[in-house]
């Protein structure tokens, strides 16, 4: 059964940049749609980013679009969110997810049965 273990949070400056990855073992990821989603301490979990098997469709939350940048490496079994201009409301525990059919992006927590156990990313100003 495929596991998913993200890593590369850690506590930066506002303006800088974090590489998030989340690693699939015990699987493949290929036939999935992954996404990465964030939980701010007293909040609902919210989604992020997510990216379609092949790579070929891409969405994203408003809050990050033109800031955030997802990406999957399929013979690596990842799934990459490159975080840019970081600001401190982008703190949160940041958590990747898995879901199927690979095709069909969803922005909806509960349409992803298949999750990692989350890195924190701090932003501070």
């Amino acid at each position: 059964q495929m596991q998913l273990v993200e890593s590369g949070g850690g506590l930066v400056q506002a303006g800088d940049s974090l590489r998030l990855s989340c690693a699939a073992s015990g699987g493949t990821t290929s036939p999935y749609v992954l996404a990465w989603f964030r939980q701010a301490a007293g909040k609902e979990r919210e989604f992020v980013a997510a990216i379609s098997w092949n790579g070929g469709q891409t969405d994203y939350a408003d809050s990050v679009k033109g800031r955030f940048t997802i990406s999957r490496d399929n013979a690596e079994k990842a799934v990459y969110l490159q975080m840019n201009s970081l600001k401190p409301e982008d703190t949160a525990v940041y958590y990747c997810a898995s879901r199927f059919p690979g095709h069909i992006l969803s922005s909806r927590v509960y349409e992803y049965p298949r999750w990692g156990q989350g890195t924190q990313v701090t932003v501070y100003s």
